[in-house]
């Protein structure tokens, strides 16, 4: 293995020594298989090429102080694939098959586990596609469940510094009542046109408003959105926005404080009311907003170039959980043996 530069890693793809998988064929999953092959071969009629039978997940491994790896709340990612899998006629991966792949990935790639002082973390990628061909719209009747990592740094280049974003209405994530609610790769596929020009124009992300009327906060693209006002923790409550697992947690801690938690509608103008907002998700943790630009209406919010306090108070929790550094009282992390 090459050396790793751990403290300077981007996010993104790199190879690992082995990834696992599991296919689906006549009506049941297979044994876990490990491999070393970077490389998946599929009919040329695959559903996942032709009609986007496809769903991911994002997990993250830590090494503590302590030496030991944990990985974060895996159970729910599980659950959130299988809830894919029913939007868009996916088989379902069992819970145990899923939880014993992220296991066996994590155990043999250890030695890509970054040490705890860098900042750096084991990115886990479950994918779920349809392999089995037809052409005529209607599910595969064969699958292939895989897991591949990589370390990675951050997923905004900032890290935990507070970043600018904007709002464009000409463009939609995802429509209400569709594919916005499960984690499916058109979603982002739909969200790279905006993202690219926000990127051009020196923004981290795009900030959607709701599909249906324009008029309220759905998610930053690639991340949940969050609010703190006085002492309440605000999120947007959205037919079209993904449940993120990381937002689920920074709720429970921001209640753990003795905060109020607000889901629910954000009308787009409550965004000058608020002390601090941010970007949530597996791979950002938190991203701090120092700044909202509305390019209709050419118009700005401003919250500060400096992480808020609360902010910090639940990346630093959340953190030290990810890390073994706090107590876990909800038993979110799974130590792998």
């Amino acid at each position: 293995m090459e050396t790793i530069d751990w403290k300077n890693l981007g996010f993104g793809y790199s190879k690992a020594d082995y990834n696992v998988r599991s296919w689906y064929r006549n009506g049941q999953w297979g044994e876990i298989e490990v491999t070393t092959d970077e490389h998946v071969t599929m009919h040329i009629g695959a559903t996942c090429l032709h009609y986007g039978q496809e769903s991911f997940e994002g997990i993250k491994a830590f090494r503590g102080q302590d030496g030991k790896i944990r990985v974060f709340r895996m159970d729910e990612n599980a659950k959130r694939m299988q809830r894919s899998a029913q939007g868009i006629m996916l088989a379902e991966v069992p819970t145990s098959l899923f939880i014993d792949a992220v296991k066996k990935v994590v155990k043999l790639n250890e030695a890509f586990v970054p040490p705890f002082d860098s900042g750096a973390s084991l990115y886990i990628r479950p994918l779920l596609i349809g392999t089995g061909p037809q052409i005529g719209v209607k599910p595969a009747e064969e699958y292939l469940f895989t897991i591949i990592v990589m370390p990675v740094g951050p997923y905004f280049k900032e890290g935990f510094k507070a970043t600018d974003l904007v709002i464009y209405r000409e463009y939609d994530r995802a429509a209400p009542l569709g594919t916005g609610k499960i984690k499916v790769g058109g979603n982002y596929a739909a969200s790279m046109v905006a993202g690219q020009r926000a990127h051009q124009e020196g923004f981290s992300a795009v900030l959607y408003l709701d599909a249906r009327e324009k008029k309220y906060i759905d998610e930053c693209g690639p991340a949940n959105f969050f609010a703190i006002k006085g002492n309440s923790y605000v999120t947007p409550r959205s037919e079209s926005i993904l449940p993120s697992i990381t937002n689920m947690s920074l709720r429970q801690l921001a209640a753990d404080m003795g905060m109020k938690i607000e889901e629910r509608q954000i009308p787009v103008e409550e965004l000058s009311e608020f002390d601090e907002v941010g970007a949530c998700g597996t791979a950002a943790v938190i991203s701090p907003i120092k700044r909202i630009y509305d390019a209709d209406h050419d118009k700005e919010y401003l919250y500060g170039s400096e992480p808020g306090k609360v902010s910090v108070q639940l990346y630093e929790k959340l953190q030290g959980i990810q890390y073994g550094l706090e107590p876990d009282p909800y038993n979110w992390t799974t130590i792998i043996e």
